[in-house]
């Protein structure tokens, strides 16, 4: 059998504090070999900035085929996105308590010319669960299968129907804001977001 983890989910990029609460509680396996699905967690996350909800998108080359197996997507830097995303997330994040912390090390991972979204997404989750303390090996897929043993995450939102409330730097302005990327979690509680994660309930 090819999967032994009982979760199957997708390759995101600062995914969704539920899509974190899986990998610290579930066995999950990351699948990298099926198609791009546009407008997903692969290339997109949602932070919280001064006007609310903040898109950030990592875009892709364009190919003469729609479909394109996830592993072999490259990232396009025709406009500076990375530029981009990082002022966004500075200008979001500097007043959270846990930003000069980790300050340095997202500028790097963000400025980084990841050649495929597959290892720039990876860096991204790597880092993420060594900061937090979750030690398991990120483990990817070797090949698509339709249907398995897995429980089927790939096309998941991972919108979670109650979500505790943390303190958010512009909650102020617009009220607590659920399902967010773990990067709000993370600047926001450092550490203590371990414990966040495995209290939420699947």
């Amino acid at each position: 059998m090819l999967f032994t983890s009982k979760y199957l989910i997708p390759c995101a990029y600062f995914g969704p504090i539920g899509y974190f609460a899986h990998i610290a509680q579930k066995e999950c396996c990351i699948e990298v070999c099926d198609y791009f699905t546009k407008q997903s967690i692969r290339n997109r996350c949602r932070i919280y900035g001064a006007n609310g909800t903040l898109l950030l998108t990592v875009p892709k080359i364009r190919k003469n085929s729609s479909k394109t197996i996830f592993k072999d997507l490259r990232i396009s830097y025709d406009w500076n996105w990375q530029k981009e995303h990082w002022q966004s997330i500075v200008s979001a994040y500097r007043a959270s308590p846990y930003f000069e912390y980790y300050e340095d090390e997202l500028y790097c991972l963000i400025h980084t010319k990841y050649q495929f979204l597959i290892d720039l997404n990876l860096e991204v989750s790597q880092f993420i669960c060594s900061k937090l303390g979750l030690t398991k090996k990120l483990i990817v897929s070797e090949k698509y299968e339709a249907t398995s043993s897995f429980i089927d995450l790939r096309n998941h939102t991972f919108e979670q129907e109650r979500l505790n409330q943390y303190e958010q730097v512009f909650e102020n302005k617009h009220g607590f804001l659920a399902n967010l990327s773990i990067l709000d979690l993370f600047l926001n509680e450092g550490k203590n977001s371990k414990a966040y994660l495995e209290s939420i309930q699947l």
